[in-house]
Order: structure tokens, then sequence, then C-alpha cells
């Protein structure tokens, strides 16, 4: 019976990263199903985790810190900067987001976080998802020791004029 305890009876299995994103990317977000995704990453979810988890993942959009902190303050004012900041990076270690660095100076953090890549719109400061099958060739080859964890394309775009 639900709610009795019984783990032999309704086992909580673990996810791999495959079928967390494709649970994410199918999922219709509430803050009711916030708590879920939260736990299934290991993550406690507190009230504000799971506003700033419904602020990433409702908009179905890459959004900065900033952004994530105005979208949270709008219905609650009560979140400070640094538990914005707190709670992405926690985000981040726990493999709920990814982090894109367009420069030193944009942020954005991607509610997908399996591999793809990046437009980014120069003028607008807009990044969205490239929907393409990518092919990057001719990598020089990797530092002694080293093995590649991953590949961040950005393409920087602008209207032309």
């Amino acid at each position: 019976m639900p709610g009795s305890g019984n783990s032999a009876l309704y086992p909580i299995r673990k996810l791999d990263k495959v079928q967390i994103t494709d649970i994410i990317s199918s999922m219709n977000y509430t803050r009711d199903n916030m708590a879920g995704l939260l736990r299934s990453h290991d993550i406690n979810p507190t009230h504000q985790r799971i506003e700033i988890a419904y602020a990433l993942f409702s908009r179905h959009e890459h959004v900065s810190a900033d952004q994530v902190m105005a979208i949270v303050n709008t219905r609650h004012s009560e979140t400070s900067k640094a538990t914005v900041y707190n709670t992405l990076k926690l985000f981040l270690e726990k493999g709920l987001v990814r982090e894109i660095i367009v420069d030193p100076t944009k942020v954005f953090f991607d509610p997908n976080p399996s591999p793809h890549h990046h437009y980014y719109e120069v003028d607008s400061g807009r990044l969205y998802d490239i929907d393409a099958d990518v092919q990057i060739s001719g990598l020089p080859p990797l530092p002694s020791g080293m093995t590649a964890t991953g590949i961040d394309l950005i393409v920087r775009v602008r209207r032309k004029r």
C-alpha cells in the first residue's frame, strides 16, 4: 500500500541521465511535481528550491541567475540573491541543469542537461538550442593524461543589416 513504507513493494529506483532527460523534456511542470524532480536528483525540496526549479523548468528557456531571481521574487519576495546562486550551484552539482557561459559576463542556466549546442543572438542576448545533429571534427589530440568531458558549441548570430 502506498505510504506504508514498504520499500520492497514500492521500490525507489535510480534513473540514469538519459531517462531523467526524457522525463524532464516531456514533463508538464507544476510546482506540485517539482518536489519529485528535485528528490530524483537527491535534492531536499525546500519551498525556495521548488520555486527556483519551477522558474527554470516551466519556461523551457535559458535564463540567467538574475532572471531566475526576478521570476521567483515576482511571487515570493523573500528569496535572496545568495539563495538563488547557491541553489543554482547545487542544481549544477547534481546534474539537474547545465551552465552555459557565453562570455564572462553572460552565464545562462539550461534546464536540459543532455549534450546539445546553442545559438546566441548577440543583439538580443537570447540563447536557444540548435535543433540539429551537429558533427564536430578535426579536434586536436588531448593533452597527455586528459579526457574530454564535453564540448559546448555556441554559434553567435546577428540579424543581417
